[in-house]
């Protein structure tokens, strides 16, 4: 798909009338890889959604380095406008880490009517003076973030239009610790339950909208 920034990839899945668009992080890890895309995946599917996971045009050329900020948002626009024009059902727009930041900084162009936030890096590991907790503030609509209890890049608290789903045990990756007595396939299940229960109330209306 065309971008102002080079071409980028969707995998489409679902005939739903809503979208839920999912972004990887810095590492690029896609739904096929990562724990917490794939059960969000699955959790939309469930929720009557179309899905649309985004492989952006840094990794679709080859590159190993995130590119800047601005250009990850042009890149996410120029795919929202293509997929989630006309559709008639609530756009949903989230990711995992820096793709979690892309949406919550693009939500308002978008017109999301929610953000999901999987493992959003609230601060660089070894730097708690600087804070990435504005991005997640811009969204005036609900916002989900589901983080692992152990994630490095720290957990942001619950306030007024921002639900908060701590998975015991995980990081960052949403790996857990065989002295956690849990297995990934059970971290998945948490992941996509947590998940579908929030879209199914934001898709009814019964989430808050507060920033």
């Amino acid at each position: 798909m065309p971008t102002p920034v080079g071409p980028a990839r969707i995998l489409l899945e679902g005939t739903g009338a809503g979208v839920l668009l999912l972004g990887h992080g810095a590492g690029g890890a896609t739904g096929h890889q990562a724990l917490d895309l794939l059960a969000a995946r699955d959790a939309g599917l469930s929720a009557g959604l179309t899905v649309v996971q985004v492989e952006q045009p840094w990794r679709v050329a080859g590159r190993r380095v995130a590119e800047a900020p601005g250009r990850l948002d042009a890149a996410w626009l120029a795919v929202v406008a293509a997929v989630a024009a006309d559709r008639g059902g609530p756009l949903v727009v989230g990711g995992r880490s820096s793709g979690a930041r892309v949406a919550c900084r693009t939500a308002q162009a978008a017109g999301a009517a929610g953000v999901l936030a999987l493992a959003f890096p609230l601060r660089p590991p070894g730097g708690p003076g600087r804070t990435r907790l504005p991005e997640l503030l811009l969204p005036a609509v609900p916002r989900l973030v589901v983080q692992g209890d152990r994630d490095a890049f720290g957990r942001p608290e619950a306030q007024p239009g921002i639900e908060v789903h701590a998975v015991r045990g995980a990081d960052h990756g949403f790996a857990v610790r065989r002295q956690d007595g849990r297995t990934p396939e059970q971290v998945r299940t948490e992941v996509r339950d947590a998940v579908q229960a929030w879209l199914e109330r934001l898709v009814a209306g019964e989430t808050q909208t507060l920033t």
